[in-house]
């Protein structure tokens, strides 16, 4: 089941619900009791080895070091 992250606009609390992907769009109460909340929008993390591997090879670098991946001539 995927996981939503929500922050509360009274309190400031950012917390997660575990919800069917029909509810989605389904309004949330922070753990606090407020109903005033706003989904977030959320990454995917990607990680591990080849994570991100072959896209955006022509964007520069950031960080100012070599990522790697045959951008670095």
């Amino acid at each position: 089941m995927p996981t939503y992250e929500f922050r509360c606009k009274a309190c400031g609390s950012t917390f997660d619900v575990k919800r069917p992907m029909s509810e989605a769009s389904a309004p949330a109460t922070c753990p606090h009791g407020h109903d005033d909340t706003v989904k977030l929008l959320s990454v995917v993390g990607l990680g591990g080895a080849g994570a991100g591997a072959g896209v955006g090879l022509d964007a520069p670098a950031s960080g100012g070091g070599c990522c790697g991946g045959g951008c670095c001539g």
